[in-house]
C-alpha cells in the first residue's frame, strides 16, 4: 500500500493547497502527487475526474512562476481496486525559487519538500536559490536567427490534433524571451538552423577508420530526432535464430535502452554552448554522448534515481507531446533494468552511456556474415535461374541456403506451412537434383546442387 513520503503526497480530492505542493517539488528534487487517493493509502471516487484533471493542468501552469511547462504531466491511473486517480509527475525546475504567483518570491510563496511536510523557505534560502539561478537557459537566450518558419513542426503537432494555426501556438510553446523575440528552444525547432547530430559507425574498437556517417542538421529538432530513432535500427543489427517453435531475435544494444539513451541525450544537451550530441557505434559497442554534464542542482544519485531535473524544459514538453519522452524520469529506470551505472561516464562537461554489445548476438552475426556472399549468389541463383519452383519450394532453398543445419520444423515455422507441406515440397526438390541430405535428422546438413 502506498504511503507518503518525501517525494510522493496524496490527496484525496483536489484542495485549495495543490500548488503548495508542487511549487515543494520543484524547489526540491521532484516527485509524485496523487489526487483520488487517502491518507492511507486507500483509492476513492474522484468527483467529475475529467474536470479535476483540467484544473489541475490549469492551476499549475497559470499560478506557478517561473513557468512550469515541459516539468510536469498529468495521467490517469487505476488503483489496486480499479478506482481512477491522478498521477501528476514533477520534475525538479531549474530556474528555482519557484513561487506561488499571487504571493510572490517570499516565504509565503516559496515552499520545499522536507520529509513529508510542504516547508516554507527563509527570505536567505529564497536569495541564495534565486542569486544561482541560471540566466542561460533556452528561454531567455535569444535566438541568434529571427526570420524563422515552423512547417516541419507543425505537421507533427496537426497530426496530434492541435491547432497549429492559432496565434498562441507558439506562445504556448514557450518560444519567446521577455521582450518577445525568439528564443533559442525556438531556434532548434526551426525549420532551418545550424544544429548537426551525428550517428557515426567505426570498422574497429577505436575513432582510426570509419565506415560510414550519418548527419542529421539543419532542421527541426523533432524532425531530426524522429530521423535519429529510424537509424538505429539500422545501425543496431539484430541476429535472427530460426528453431522450433520460435524465431529468437537478439540486437547488439537492448533496442529501449538505446532509445532511452539518444532521447536523453537529444532532450538534455547543453545546446546553448554549441556542442551537440553524438551516437557511435563501435565493433564492440556504442557510445551516446550529450555535452553539459550534469543540469545544475543535479547530483549522480538523483540521475541514477530518475529524478528527473530537464536542462531544456521546453524541449522536454515538445518530446513529451510527441511521445518521445514519456513520463518525467522513466528513461533512466528503463535503461538500468538491461545496463548498469558502472555504464555511464559523467563528468563536468559530458554525459556518455556505454553499452557493450550482446556477445550471444555479436558471435551469430559474424557466423552470418561469413556465408554472406555465397548465400547471396545462391539466392540470386534460385530466382534467375529456377524460375519454375513453386513459391513454398523457392522459400526452401533460400532458408536452406543461409542455414544448411535449419531443420523441417523451423523452415515450416518461418514459412508459415505445415511440416508435412515442408516435407512434401522437400521430396520434390530431391527428386530433382536439387537438393540433397547429409547425416541423421538430428545434426545432419543440407547441400544445395544448383550446377545442372
Amino acid at each position: 500500500m502506498i504511503h507518503e513520503t518525501d517525494c510522493i503526497e496524496l490527496k484525496s480530492q483536489l484542495t485549495d493547497d495543490i500548488e503548495k505542493t508542487v511549487v515543494a517539488f520543484l524547489n526540491a528534487s521532484g516527485g509524485e502527487l496523487r489526487v483520488g487517493v487517502n491518507q492511507d493509502g486507500t483509492y476513492c471516487d474522484l468527483d467529475d475526474y475529467d474536470k479535476i484533471a483540467l484544473s489541475l493542468v490549469d492551476r499549475i501552469k497559470n499560478n506557478i512562476l517561473p513557468f512550469t511547462l515541459g516539468l510536469f504531466s498529468v495521467k490517469p491511473k487505476i488503483g489496486d481496486n480499479g478506482k481512477e486517480y491522478l498521477e501528476v509527475k514533477i520534475a525538479s525546475g531549474s530556474e528555482k525559487p519557484f513561487y506561488i504567483k499571487k504571493y510572490g518570491m517570499s516565504p509565503k510563496g516559496c515552499y520545499i519538500r522536507v520529509g513529508t511536510q510542504n516547508s516554507q523557505m527563509s527570505q536567505e534560502m529564497i536569495d541564495n536559490l534565486y542569486s544561482r539561478r541560471s540566466m542561460h537557459t533556452l528561454h531567455k537566450v535569444v535566438s541568434p536567427r529571427q526570420n524563422l518558419t515552423f512547417s516541419q513542426l507543425k505537421i507533427y503537432y496537426d497530426e496530434l490534433g492541435y491547432n497549429t494555426d492559432s496565434e498562441n501556438f507558439l506562445h504556448n510553446l514557450d518560444f519567446y524571451t521577455e521582450d518577445g523575440k525568439f528564443n533559442y528552444a525556438a531556434y532548434l525547432m526551426a525549420d532551418s538552423n545550424a544544429v548537426s547530430i551525428k550517428v557515426v559507425q567505426y570498422r574497429g574498437t577505436d575513432k582510426i577508420e570509419i565506415r560510414s556517417k550519418y548527419e542529421c542538421g539543419n532542421c527541426s529538432l523533432i524532425k531530426a530526432a524522429y530521423a535519429i530513432m529510424d537509424k538505429l535500427e539500422l545501425y543496431n543489427e539484430t541476429a535472427v535464430e530460426i528453431t522450433y517453435p520460435k524465431r529468437i531475435e537478439t540486437p547488439l544494444v537492448e533496442k529501449v535502452a538505446l532509445r532511452e539513451a539518444v532521447l536523453n541525450s537529444l532532450i538534455h544537451n547543453d545546446y546553448i554552448r554549441g556542442a551537440y550530441p553524438l551516437v557511435e557505434f563501435f565493433s564492440d559497442r556504442v557510445e551516446v554522448t550529450s555535452s553539459g554534464g550534469l543540469p545544475l542542482g543535479q547530483t549522480r544519485e538523483d540521475f541514477f534515481k530518475g529524478k528527473s531535473l530537464p536542462r531544456n524544459r521546453e524541449i522536454m514538453r515538445i518530446f513529451s507531446n510527441m511521445d518521445l519522452g514519456e513520463q518525467l524520469g522513466s528513461g533512466m529506470k528503463r535503461i538500468l533494468q538491461t545496463y548498469s551505472e558502472n555504464d555511464f561516464e559523467i563528468s563536468d562537461f559530458f554525459v556518455t552511456a556505454k553499452f557493450n554489445y550482446n556477445s550471444h548476438a555479436m558471435k551469430l552475426l559474424k557466423g552470418e556474415k561469413s556465408i554472406t556472399a555465397a548465400s547471396l549468389q545462391c539466392h540470386c541463383n534460385i530466382t534467375a535461374t529456377l524460375p519454375h519452383l513453386n513459391k513454398n519450394q523457392k522459400r526452401i532453398m533460400e532458408l536452406i541456403s543461409y542455414d544448411k543445419n535449419i531443420t523441417r520444423e523451423s523452415i515450416a515455422l518461418e514459412i508459415g506451412v505445415s511440416i508435412r507441406t515442408v516435407d512434401n515440397n522437400i521430396k520434390q526438390l530431391k527428386e530433382r537434383g536439387l537438393l540433397e541430405r547429409f547425416g541423421k535428422d538430428n545434426g545432419g546438413q543440407w547441400l544445395i546442387n544448383l550446377n545442372d
